[in-house]
């Protein structure tokens, strides 16, 4: 963990409105829950809009279901008695921690025993985070779930999208008319009891999560169209063996992995080749992403194939950010077993079974913390600047407008000019100060491009573009504005080509 930078990066992420917390901050904070602020809620809204058009795009349709469900529910899918954290107490302050999430600060991942957890612990001498006081020497489960009742009946808030989305999968197989493969997903809140969330929104204890499901007929799992499409493309693999030898991820293209049998099935990769489109689409450098697979001993019992894509983060080293797994039809066997209904679906010559399900399981807040950190700049030795470098389409704020001063003939048209686009951008319109320090406002929050009319506007009817990051300018038409700004930002035409070049 990088205590220096997250320090500015911190004080950056809230001074410029983009999160808040923990909250409510007014009465202390309870850790683990926050407020995006005007900004973060703009580039959030962005990024979720992003994971629906690739989604969409892919034949996967949005669903919304609640996140409140009878514990009967959450008994079925193994919640209840499994979905634990190894807890350790301070014997002197009695602040309790994620014994495993201590480990990983020291370096130490994938240890699930708590025998061993607690042994090396000891090894490396872990101390209280809070105190520097010593652990207690055991190591307790607790659950995860968030416990409430509804109507006197025992109930839980969701502890993730996934299995709210799959749960209707009676309803969804007749709107698809029968035929697998489909897929469904949900953006929406979910609600873990994390004991100690220290770690700003990457592990909060009420987050977004936007997950996709696949369903799909076992045998169908090697005949996958899409496949032939990507199999020639290489993705930064980080095999378990790879892991414990510490070598670095190797570009692998999809088609070897199937060969090699590294990953099992042509569904399956296609699978993850789209998690990680998610997290390219976004403008996440792929210098900064690989796949993880699973070690062995971390694997869930009922995944056929597990791996994560994490993102290296300048605050907190690579984090995990997506998990995709081949459930197989453990979800849909499970409640249907306690359901008593039927979950299975027929093939053309009449055979049963039950569907498996392939899961891209991923939040939006962990990819909005990652572009936050990712392009956060702070210049410390040339000018002192802080400058946001966002991917031009996802900046909060697509566009500054200005007057070049605070003459009514000009403020008029600025106005007028920011009424029209509201319509299609997120504008902003800014009077106060010279022009050169709304320029430098609006950098700090990544606004891409900044609008000036001056009083060559008037007579004609042109503004300047200002450029973010080459802080070159063009003169356009004030009627072509809308069309230049649209291509732009959907980087259809060059900077330079889109206007008269003024310097």
């Amino acid at each position: 963990m990088n205590n220096d930078f997250l320090k500015d990066f911190i004080s950056f992420v809230v001074e410029k409105g983009f999160i808040w917390g923990p909250e409510p901050e007014i009465y202390g904070g309870m850790a683990g829950f926050y407020t995006y602020g005007p900004l973060g809620k703009l580039l959030k809204n962005k990024v979720e809009n992003s994971v629906r058009s690739i989604f969409k795009s892919n034949d996967i349709w949005e669903l919304e279901g609640p996140t409140i469900l009878p514990d009967i529910v959450w008994k079925a899918s193994g919640h209840l008695d499994t979905f634990y954290d190894p807890i350790i107490e301070c014997s002197k302050c009695k602040a309790k921690f994620r014994a495993d999430h201590l480990l990983e600060e020291k370096g130490v991942e994938g240890i699930t025993n708590n025998k061993e957890i607690l042994k090396l612990m000891k090894q490396k001498k872990i101390k209280c985070p809070n105190c520097k006081g010593d652990f207690k020497h055991e190591i307790k489960d607790e659950s995860l779930m968030m416990k409430t009742k509804v109507s006197g009946e025992d109930a839980s808030l969701r502890p993730e999208t996934a299995t709210v989305t799959y749960l209707p999968y009676k309803r969804n197989y007749m709107f698809f008319r029968k035929k697998l493969p489909f897929g469904v997903f949900q953006i929406g809140k979910a609600y873990r009891n994390e004991i100690s969330p220290r770690q700003h929104v990457i592990r909060g204890r009420e987050f977004t999560q936007a997950e996709a499901q696949i369903i799909i007929d076992p045998k169908e799992k090697d005949n996958w169209p899409e496949y032939n499409k990507i199999k020639n493309l290489k993705l930064p693999m980080w095999d378990y063996k790879s892991q414990k030898k510490k070598k670095d991820p190797s570009l692998i293209s999809l088609d070897s992995l199937i060969k090699s049998k590294l990953i099992k099935t042509k569904a399956y990769a296609w699978c993850l080749w789209l998690a990680y489109q998610q997290f390219i689409s976004m403008g996440i450098p792929k210098s900064n992403i690989r796949i993880r697979q699973h070690n062995l001993d971390e694997k869930a019992f009922y995944a056929d194939d597990a791996w994560d894509i994490e993102i290296k983060l300048r605050s907190f080293g690579w984090t995990e950010v997506c998990g995709v797994h081949d459930r197989t039809d453990y979800d849909l066997s499970k409640h249907g077993e306690h359901s008593k209904e039927n979950l299975e679906a027929t093939r053309e010559d009449g055979s049963k079974f039950t569907p498996h399900i392939l899961e891209i399981a991923f939040g939006t807040d962990r990819p909005v913390f990652s572009l936050l950190d990712t392009f956060y700049e702070k210049k410390e030795k040339k000018d002192g600047k802080t400058m946001f470098k966002l991917p031009y389409h996802l900046t909060p704020i697509d566009l500054m407008i200005f007057p070049l001063v605070k003459k009514n003939n000009l403020i008029k048209i600025a106005k007028e000019i920011k009424n029209d686009l509201d319509k299609n951008f997120v504008c902003v319109y800014d009077d106060v100060a010279s022009v050169g320090k709304r320029y430098f406002r609006a950098a700090e929050v990544g606004t891409p491009y900044c609008i000036t009319i001056d009083f060559d506007s008037i007579k004609n009817k042109d503004v300047t573009i200002r450029d973010r990051d080459t802080e070159k300018q063009i003169r356009v038409k004030i009627k072509d504005l809308k069309e230049i700004i649209n291509k732009l930002l959907d980087n259809e035409v060059k900077f330079e080509k889109a206007g008269k070049i003024v310097r």
